[in-house]
Formats: C-alpha cells, structure tokens, sequence
C-alpha cells in the first residue's frame, strides 16, 4: 500500500488504522448519537465496509453503553455489505472462516476499478484479529450484504426522492443491504434499526456552485517505496514555495 511504502521515510507515520483507539473511538461516536437520541441501543446497526473498522467501533460503543446499565442489553446485530464484485469480507465470513479468503492484489485492484463505492476497497481489512470484524459479526450476530452497482444506482435514486437527499455510493450500499434484510425478514418492523450513512450531498453542493477538488498528486501501488517519499516531498516543497509567495505578496 502506498501509505505503508511512504511510512519507511521516518518523516511520515501511519495512523494505524484499526488499531488506533482514538481513531475507533471517533468513529464510534455515532451510537452515542443514536442512543442520546432514543435512549437506547439499536436492535440492528447498518453500513457499508471497506475495512470494517467503523463497524468495530460501533459494537465497541454499544459494549460500553450497555455496561453502564442506562440503555438497555446490548443485544445489537452489527449488518455490514460491500459493492461486488469486492467482496473480500463478504467471502470471508460466508466460508465462515477467521482468515480472510485469497484475494490476487491485481485481482483487487481489477475489481476495485469496477465498482462505485470505490472507498470500500480494501485489501488488508482487521477482520481475523482479536476484536477484529470477525469477531464483531460473531457476538452480534450480525451478517454481510452484497450489493451491485445497479442496487446502488437505484437506492441513490429513490433515497433521493424518498428523503431529498442524495447518497454517495458506499451509503448506498449500506441501503441497499437494510432493504434486503428487510425481505429476507432479518429485521423487524418494530426494531430500532440504525443506518450508518457515511456520506452525501454532492449534487447539492454543485448545484450551489461548489467545486469539487481535484488531487493534487496521483500516486500508483506499483511505484517504489523511494519514488513514492520522493513524490510527496516535492509536493510538500512546492506547497510551502506557494505559500512562501503568498505571504510574501501580503505583506508588500
């Protein structure tokens, strides 16, 4: 990964993902949300996964809440899906295995091309680690959805006209994956359901004039550790000659 080749310049640091408990921490925060607001713990937690580490930490939360003895039993099924044909995760636990299902990188990455929620690839996901998402799905009971460009196309479309507001695809997904656990009967009309949207509003904020930012550097796997640190350290240099400049033209 190119975050890991970067890392090897002492200059630069990896956040650490999964295993990072501030980061899991933040991410969880949207339980307590949903808890400040009913008084309770879901019955049933919905979003889509690249890496699965946000579903961690919701579990995690729904832990502690229920620790507390204020919000009920934590008797919360953690649902998670994936955009085929990326389906690391979904493989993984249908074979019903703590390690991940082979997956050829250049497979991945031919198959991250193909899908629309494009930040649900992910290769190297905490699944089969102690507390990883293996072991939330098992405690919770929980599953994993599919759900295909089309599934996605469609519920941006109708969540749109049904909520006025436009989805991006990885939400998508996790709509997707609540309306199929509702035919297939895995929730119950009366259940506190929570569904973890993750992002959206890009039509509406280009229909107010916003533009949408294009990378400033475009980096493939492939390169090298060496021209991979040497890419970014020149960005980072010409960015700080930029706003050399720019302070420089103020204070004339």
């Amino acid at each position: 990964m190119i975050g890991e080749k970067l890392a090897q310049d002492p200059a630069f640091m990896l956040e650490g993902g999964a295993k990072n408990i501030a980061r899991r921490d933040g991410m969880g925060t949207t339980i307590l949300s949903f808890a400040e607001a009913t008084g309770r713990i879901p019955d049933a937690y919905f979003q889509a996964v690249g890496s699965g580490t946000g579903a961690i930490a919701a579990y995690e939360n729904a832990c502690r809440l229920a620790a507390t003895g204020d919000f009920g039993e934590n008797n919360m099924r953690v649902y998670v899906s994936q955009n085929k044909p990326f389906t690391l995760l979904h493989d993984s636990w249908k074979a019903g295995s703590r390690d991940l299902a082979p997956l050829d990188p250049e497979q991945g990455r031919r198959q991250a091309e193909i899908i629309l929620a494009k930040v649900l690839a992910n290769r190297k996901p905490p699944y089969g680690l102690a507390g990883g998402l293996y072991d939330t799905l098992k405690d919770s009971n929980g599953d994993v959805f599919l759900a295909d460009n089309d599934d996605i196309m469609y519920w941006m479309m109708k969540f749109r006209n049904l909520e006025g507001y436009d989805l991006f695809p990885a939400s998508c997904t996790a709509v997707t994956a609540l309306a199929k656990a509702v035919a297939e009967g895995k929730v119950a009309k009366d259940e506190y359901i929570m569904l973890n949207c993750t992002g959206g509003g890009s039509l509406e904020a280009m229909s107010k004039g916003y533009v949408l930012k294009e990378p400033d550097l475009i980096l493939s796997p492939d390169l090298t550790a060496d021209e991979i640190i040497k890419q970014v350290k020149e960005l980072f240099k010409r960015r700080r000659t930029a706003a050399k400049k720019v302070a420089e033209d103020k204070a004339e």
